[in-house]
């Protein structure tokens, strides 16, 4: 919390998870967390604990927030920074993982309120839309970084919708 009070660059990972469809699973975060509540984000995202590995703490907390564990891969890493509500900053030097799952989460209320599936075109109309219902580095990702996740999933997704 006080790095994020401060604003003091500190490492983070986000995980976009895709489906066999090339649907990426979005989260709508619990209302009650500490910044950004309600906001609909990308599959997970966290932080890893002191000592703890990345490669540890992103399977921790995708069975911790979503209730599954699945293969991650790092796409990117990214440094960003960001006023949040609450008075908080994130300056996050964030990995940027993929992984793919075609189940039904688990949501863990005290993480997360909701899930939906979208096409990453579905994505990126509803964020030029309604901007104020995503979360910021989620709007950061999908405006500039899109490309270094997605590879030959969003082809697979335009693939698809073409041949239905």
């Amino acid at each position: 919390m006080e790095v994020h009070k401060k604003g003091q660059l500190h490492r983070a990972f986000s995980i976009f998870v895709f489906n066999n469809q090339g649907q990426v699973m979005l989260q709508q975060r619990a209302k009650s967390k500490y910044h950004s509540g309600g906001k609909w984000s990308n599959t997970c995202c966290s932080h890893p604990r002191d000592g703890e590995s990345l490669e540890q703490a992103i399977h921790r907390r995708l069975q911790d927030e979503m209730g599954f564990d699945c293969d991650l891969e790092e796409k990117t890493a990214i440094i960003y920074q960001v006023k949040l509500d609450h008075g908080l900053t994130e300056h996050e030097y964030l990995h940027v993982y993929k992984g793919r799952f075609d189940g039904q989460p688990k949501l863990n209320p005290e993480e997360a309120d909701d899930y939906k599936w979208l096409t990453l075109e579905e994505l990126n109309k509803d964020i030029e839309k309604q901007p104020e219902i995503y979360s910021e580095w989620l709007k950061i990702i999908i405006k500039e970084h899109l490309n270094s996740i997605t590879d030959s999933l969003r082809l697979r997704s335009l693939f698809l919708r073409w041949m239905s």
